[in-house]
């Protein structure tokens, strides 16, 4: 009788968590997951093991459907293009390039302020960094006219642009029944992404523990100002030069739409650490938000690939320290030359095998650093970039969705239409 009333105890609390779980928003439940995650990484870190291939399975769901949920959003978005239907394109690159600029420049002054050294390590030298401003336009152009199938196969997203811009052109005049069968085939891969972002939770639980067991604390430790500086510049940009460009375009309080995207958006990005597998969760806030789809399907994507205010800073903040620890003296003249150019190489970021650490050398070659030295910072990139690239990715990721509301928002009180921005919080 006891194992019998147990057992209904049991089902009666299990139905109860699994409603409790169910009518929570996504938000909460990864901060839950994220949580479990971090008790179980600490506490018993061996027999948590297993459940890191839940991370590893999440990222690897998204980055599959990602290539493909662009392709057709864009293809569908601009087949379906009615003459006359304004976008908001030259608006969103215009912040996309502001806002990368910017960050740019706020590393180079906290540089200044807080000058960081290093302890130059050994490794990173058999990578091969790119050996010039002209490389990186160069490999960026290239990768508009990849082969569309190796484009989709290694996660291109200027070339799966490209190639979706230009079918959707062509589909223009295609019959409606074709146009449908596309859109229909858009809403199913859509369909997949919303499935795919429901196992969030556990995903990020997987990528905590694999951090947490793989990683440590204790290798970061050494290189605390470094970090320190480097995030602190990131969450700057993000709680203070993103809302001030934000308000500046809407004249509206910014922060409920800033940390909107921050909680929906920033904290995914921060554990899947790729602009990429971000995107379908990037588009299908764009859809809370009630922005426009021809736009977001194409700006979304666009941003990452373009839109690397977290690569600026990485780039910045690491060439102003191996010039502090090597004691060259920068004038103001040659700081913002580095401002402008970290910007240039983090618009490039995507398109280079290593992504912001790799562009480094590139920037170090203004002060005369010789390579081998340039490849030991780089070298340090990858030391700290357990926690470096996550916030990179996250500033980068959330901004995409940040600016692409921003500018529509903008659009709308230029019309004279009711902007109530206190609803996207």
């Amino acid at each position: 009788m006891l194992q019998y009333y147990l057992k209904q105890v049991g089902e009666y609390i299990l139905k109860k968590l699994m409603s409790m779980w169910n009518q929570m928003s996504l938000v909460k439940q990864i901060i839950v997951g994220l949580i479990v995650g971090i008790i179980l990484a600490v506490t018993i870190p061996e027999a948590a093991k297993p459940v890191v291939i839940l991370g590893s399975l999440f990222v690897g769901a998204l980055k599959a459907i990602a290539p493909v949920l662009v392709l057709f959003l864009v293809m569908s978005a601009i087949a379906q293009h009615k003459s006359g239907h304004q976008t908001n394109m030259k608006s969103i690159i215009f912040l996309y390039l502001l806002g990368t600029f910017l960050a740019g420049l706020i590393a180079v002054i906290v540089s200044f302020i807080f000058p960081v050294g290093l302890t130059l390590a050994k490794g990173a030298k058999e990578l091969a960094a790119p050996g010039g401003v002209v490389e990186v336009l160069k490999a960026l152009l290239m990768n508009v006219v990849d082969n569309p199938v190796k484009a989709i196969f290694n996660g291109n997203y200027i070339g799966i642009l490209a190639w979706a811009i230009v079918l959707g052109v062509a589909l223009k005049n295609a019959p409606d029944t074709t146009k449908t069968m596309i859109s229909n085939f858009s809403d199913a891969v859509s369909k997949v992404v919303t499935w795919v972002i429901k196992f969030a939770p556990f995903g990020i639980m997987g990528l905590v523990i694999e951090s947490i067991t793989t990683n440590g604390i204790e290798s970061l430790l050494s290189y605390g100002k470094l970090l320190l500086v480097l995030i602190g510049c990131m969450i700057f940009v993000a709680l203070v030069v993103n809302p001030i460009i934000v308000f500046a375009a809407i004249r509206q309080n910014p922060y409920p739409l800033v940390f909107k995207c921050i909680r929906e958006s920033a904290i995914t990005a921060f554990f899947t650490r790729s602009s990429a597998a971000n995107i379908p969760v990037n588009m299908r806030l764009c859809e809370k938000l009630g922005l426009d789809k021809d736009t977001y399907s194409v700006s979304i994507p666009l941003g990452a690939t373009v839109n690397m205010a977290g690569a600026a800073v990485t780039i910045s903040v690491l060439t102003l320290a191996a010039v502090h620890t090597l004691g060259i003296q920068v004038d103001i003249p040659t700081a913002i030359i580095l401002s402008v150019l970290s910007a240039i190489c983090a618009c490039g970021a995507s398109g280079v095998a290593g992504g912001s650490l790799l562009l480094i050398p590139l920037a170090c070659s203004l002060f005369g650093i010789p390579a081998d030295v340039a490849m030991q910072v780089v070298g340090v990139g990858f030391i700290i970039g357990v926690l470096q690239d996550s916030f990179e990715t996250a500033l980068n990721s959330s901004t995409d969705v940040l600016f692409t509301a921003t500018a529509e928002f903008n659009k709308m009180r230029k019309e004279g239409k009711n902007i109530d921005i206190q609803k996207a919080s």
